[in-house]
């Protein structure tokens, strides 16, 4: 037993003494990563003391200051969580939540993929920077601006309603009808974020090696097999990639687009985790509650991307870490 302790402090006293040569040798890269570890401690691990909010009665005039507030407020145990799991309206946000970002990962994931190989697949130099740029350009836009454009155009009023009643038909509500909201959602987020994923998969084919494809068409394989032999192939670490982050990310996505885009009219199918943890903390002032939702949302999270990472590492033997 004493070998074994002896053993691991040595182990540990050479990395500690490994460590500490490489900061002598290089102090200033070292002394860069200090802003970056201060806003790490400052903006992520700080705030992790108001999740005691979740299991206390916060009252915000409790103290002098927002902590001191938390620490003065009585201990509640798991009274939110039960609220929260007992409400109807936590089961419609879940539900909402799922069924938008489901349909975002299952229609909107393939596409940047395509996108790229059709760009990769564009001989000409000028008409693929274009191209390039055309797609990419809207991931620049905000949801507000967006907002602004898709309601001149898809609103009540808007250039396509104006359109069909010249034509004889009737007027679509798209932002006010719970039949057309979610693929307003989807659409809109498809058309600014493609172009930003497609450029992701495009590096990535970049990085293939030519004479992969050179000896593809010496042994006869037309356009289509060398795509599918070569070209998948070679980006499917950066496809598992993105699809495990997408996963991970199925209960906290898309938040401002649904902030602008929804209305009362629309919250049956529109209102998710996100916004709803919005008008409880700062609508209703509901802290506590707020809280409790988002941490219920950050530990599913947690649970759903490092399950996907598993899943992938043993079915295609590639995974983020």
């Amino acid at each position: 037993m004493n070998t074994v302790v002896n053993s691991r402090n040595s182990t540990l006293g050479r990395r500690v003494r490994s460590k500490l040569i490489n900061i002598k040798r290089h102090p200033l890269l070292y002394l860069m990563l200090l802003p970056g570890l201060f806003f790490l401690f400052l903006y992520k691990f700080w705030p992790l003391y108001g999740l005691q909010m979740a299991f206390r009665k916060y009252n915000i005039f409790a103290g002098a200051n927002p902590m001191d507030a938390i620490a003065k407020s009585p201990w509640v145990g798991m009274k939110y969580f039960d609220k929260l799991f007992n409400s109807t309206q936590f089961v419609l946000v879940l539900r909402n939540t799922l069924i938008i970002n489901g349909m975002k990962i299952i229609v909107l994931f393939p596409i940047p993929i395509i996108v790229s190989i059709m760009l990769n697949e564009v001989r000409s130099l000028r008409y693929k920077k274009f191209l390039q740029t055309s797609i990419y350009i809207p991931y620049f836009f905000s949801w507000v601006m967006i907002f602004g454009i898709f309601y001149s155009l898809l609103g009540s009023y808007g250039l396509f309603n104006t359109l069909l009643v010249k034509l004889g038909m009737s007027r679509i509500s798209f932002f006010t009808s719970n039949e057309h909201f979610r693929g307003l959602l989807v659409f809109t987020e498809g058309w600014r974020e493609v172009g930003y994923n497609a450029v992701i998969y495009l590096a990535a084919i970049v990085g293939i090696d030519t004479t992969l494809y050179e000896a593809a068409k010496v042994d006869g394989a037309n356009k289509w097999k060398q795509i599918w032999h070569i070209t998948i192939p070679g980006i499917l670490p950066t496809i598992v990639l993105m699809l495990i982050l997408k996963v991970g990310h199925i209960l906290d996505t898309g938040f401002e687009q649904v902030l602008v885009f929804y209305n009362a009219a629309v919250y049956d199918v529109a209102d998710i985790i996100q916004t709803y943890v919005y008008r409880l903390g700062m609508g209703k002032l509901d802290f506590s509650q707020a809280t409790a939702l988002g941490l219920f949302n950050s530990v599913i999270a947690f649970i759903l991307i490092v399950g996907a990472n598993t899943v992938s590492q043993k079915t295609l033997h590639r995974s983020i870490w």
